[in-house]
């Protein structure tokens, strides 16, 4: 569908994006839907976007679905346009069923969230260190389930052995294992037993390579933290990796999370009130969120309930007022989620 473009002041943009192709609707100031066109995923394609939107009238404002991925590329470009971008969530499921799923459709409703104000907040900025942590945190979690696959595989064939390499390996650690069958050097003769040792060999080379893989992935990450968030590192409990996590969900402008409750409800650690069956009078946490995030707090709290003695006592006080250990740990990662609010805001 394509309209004749006509000046009609200070118009609304709407964008559906896709790998290849990104949807875009235009409508004007009382929500009256003045065209959409398609455009591709290129440089060209950007900019005829942003061209088509302004031919309308002044373009003041855009709503980009996916500007964590798909929309990503354009959500920079039109920002570096002067234009104000706002990130739309997928359309309403009820909004779905009643008027079907179409990309134009998901473009019309992405470009009427942003101009009623439903969809306000900024793109996560992709242009800093949170940028360079994010990419670099990609690498990690693959390569250390690697190593643990392979220390599993090494201790399996270790079990079902000769009985020399059982003794000689069976009760080592993870590291010590790892050291030790990488330095084995099979000679030739017993053929199960050769084939036994050089498989532990190539195993135990291969998790050396994946430790020094990790070890220069947080050569990388460490400096990017500190440089981002030195206060964060100093909370009892935040690890390198855990920092990371939690910088990677508030973004590289955290100035975007309007408050405190926003950004627990993006870790997903905000309760709301649930008042039906078993949960009557008691409160659940919001479903959805980063995951990473929640994740990274709830490993915060882990060790705080280990190590931290006022983190002990409040678990300890709690219970003894009959909450479960799962509330606990509830109550303590909202606890936590305001302490790393106050640090990311002060950062920025």
């Amino acid at each position: 569908m394509r309209a004749i473009p006509q000046d009609t002041g200070a118009i609304t943009g709407g964008v559906d994006t896709h790998a290849d192709i990104h949807v875009a609707a235009a409508l004007d100031p009382v929500g009256g839907l003045l065209g959409v066109q398609e455009f591709p995923v290129t440089a060209a394609g950007y900019a005829g976007l942003l061209s088509w939107l302004r031919s309308f009238g002044t373009l003041a404002v855009a709503g980009v679905e996916g500007t964590g991925s798909y929309g990503a590329g354009l959500a920079r470009y039109l920002a570096a346009a002067g234009v104000r971008v706002v990130e739309v969530d997928r359309p309403d499921r009820q909004d779905r069923a009643r008027q079907g799923k179409s990309d134009p459709l998901d473009a019309v409703s992405a470009a009427r969230a942003a101009l009623s104000g439903r969809a306000s907040g900024a793109p996560r900025g992709r242009d800093g260190a949170v940028a360079a942590i994010r990419a670099l945190m990609v690498a990690k979690p693959s390569a250390r389930q690697e190593r643990t696959q392979a220390i599993n595989q090494a201790r399996t064939l270790i079990v079902t052995s000769p009985e020399e390499l059982r003794a000689r390996f069976g009760q080592r650690s993870p590291a010590h294992l790892i050291e030790a069958i990488a330095a084995l050097r099979p000679r030739p003769g017993d053929v199960p037993g050769y084939a036994t040792r050089v498989a532990l060999r190539e195993l135990g080379r291969r998790a050396q390579f994946l430790d020094a893989q990790l070890d220069r992935l947080d050569e990388l990450i460490g400096p990017l933290i500190t440089s981002r968030a030195p206060g964060l590192l100093a909370l009892h409990g935040v690890g390198p990796d855990t920092a990371a996590m939690l910088l990677v969900a508030a973004g590289d402008h955290p100035e975007r999370l309007r408050s405190e409750s926003s950004w627990a409800h993006l870790c997903g650690v905000a309760p709301v009130p649930a008042s039906s069956g078993k949960t009557a009078g008691r409160y659940r946490l919001t479903r959805g969120g980063d995951r990473q995030a929640n994740s990274a707090l709830w490993r915060i709290v882990l060790v705080r309930m280990r190590s931290h003695e006022a983190t002990r006592a409040y678990a300890d006080r709690r219970g003894k007022e009959g909450l479960s250990k799962k509330e606990i740990i509830r109550c303590l990662k909202r606890y936590v989620a305001r302490e790393v609010y106050r640090q990311l805001r002060a950062e920025s």
